[in-house]
Order: C-alpha cells, then structure tokens, then sequence
C-alpha cells in the first residue's frame, strides 16, 4: 500500500494478545483509510476469486501515481484512460485482492440545464 500507492502509517497500530494487528490507519493526503481484522471465517477478495468492493480514491498526477503502481509491481487492472465523466483514471489490485482506481478531475462536467 505503502509502496505502490503512496499510503503512509497513521497514529498507533493496535494489536490483539497474541501480536496480531488487529486496527491500523493509513493516510493519503488529507484522507484515512482504516484498516481491521474481520474475523476468522473472513475471505479476501483474492481467496474468494471474485472482487468483493472497489475503491475510488482522487489524486493529482494520476499518470505519475500509476507509474509508481506499475514500478512498484502492483497488478494493472486498468491502464490510464480519459473517462465521460471528465476523470483520467487506471485501475489496480492490492496483494488480497482488492480493487482500487485511482483518479483525477481532468475537467469539471457541465452543469445539466434546467427544464423551463
């Protein structure tokens, strides 16, 4: 996460008796992103072959940022491409599995016009 996309440890991890991390924070910008243990009978996306949620996080320099990804050898999705809805965005995988796009507002969408 670190590597790859940029995330840096935020505050104290905590930790179950047997050592275990059991909640730890990540901090993108001025973002979080929490992290915890589900439990025993949990499967990640990975294990279960299947996506089971996608994150969409905003960026600046998203061409840079993938290259970082791609360098860091986090597994492309998605190439960089100019979206409809005014984004560029790539996609990619962490190590479990999950999906996550990373994005930046290449221009602002028009306002829909109003009926009379």
């Amino acid at each position: 996460m670190s590597k790859a996309f940029g995330f840096r440890k935020y505050g104290a991890q905590k930790r179950d008796p047997d050592g275990k991390i059991s909640h730890a924070a990540m901090q993108h910008g001025d973002d979080l992103i929490m992290m915890g243990c589900p439990g025993s009978g949990y499967r990640n996306p990975k294990r279960l072959g299947q996506a089971t949620q996608n994150l969409y996080v905003n960026v600046e320099a998203v061409d840079k940022h993938f290259e970082r990804a791609k360098r860091a050898g986090a597994t492309i999705l998605q190439e960089p491409a100019d979206t409809p809805y005014g984004h560029r965005r790539y996609g990619a995988t962490d190590p479990e599995g999950h999906q996550w796009y990373f994005a930046q507002e290449i221009r602002k969408p028009k306002p829909k016009r109003k009926a009379r």
